[in-house]
């Protein structure tokens, strides 16, 4: 695993700590973080403040996505693809899609190279989660 992998993992594992979902991203650009995020919505009460979308904030305006690579421990959901795609963000780079599948195909169909890495502590971390969590879970993928 890279170092942005594990980035993205440590702050999932910050997120988790903090009582929120434990899914967390880095956006890379020229070889560097620019941007850090992890699913807040329990902890901000805020409805669409996925790790994606958070890390995309805290990234600040950049000029130009392309050649920026995004590293999220889960396989993106709809919402968080439509940002991937509207940013011009060149390459996504997801922990695991077993738990969600996301939206995949819609980032390829756009020209977004996508790696779904299937790490096991990635699926573990959310596994543990679903199973103590599983209303919360549901919230998340809007199921309730």
């Amino acid at each position: 695993m890279d170092e942005f992998m594990e980035a993205a993992l440590e702050e999932a594992r910050r997120g988790l700590a903090e009582g929120g979902v434990p899914i967390g991203a880095v956006l890379v650009k020229d070889g560097r973080i620019v941007g850090r995020g992890r699913n807040r919505r329990v902890q901000e009460g805020a409805s669409v403040l996925h790790a994606e979308i958070d890390c995309l904030h805290s990234a600040g305006r950049v000029a130009d996505y392309r050649g920026s690579t995004l590293y999220t421990t889960l396989m993106p959901c709809p919402m968080c693809t439509g940002a991937v795609v509207q940013m011009g963000i060149a390459r996504v780079v997801a922990g695991e899609s077993r738990t969600l599948a996301g939206a995949r195909e819609i980032m390829e169909a756009r020209g977004v190279e996508v790696l779904d890495l299937q790490l096991d502590q990635c699926s573990k971390m959310m596994r543990e989660f679903i199973e103590k969590n599983g209303l919360l879970w549901a919230e998340e993928v809007g199921e309730i």
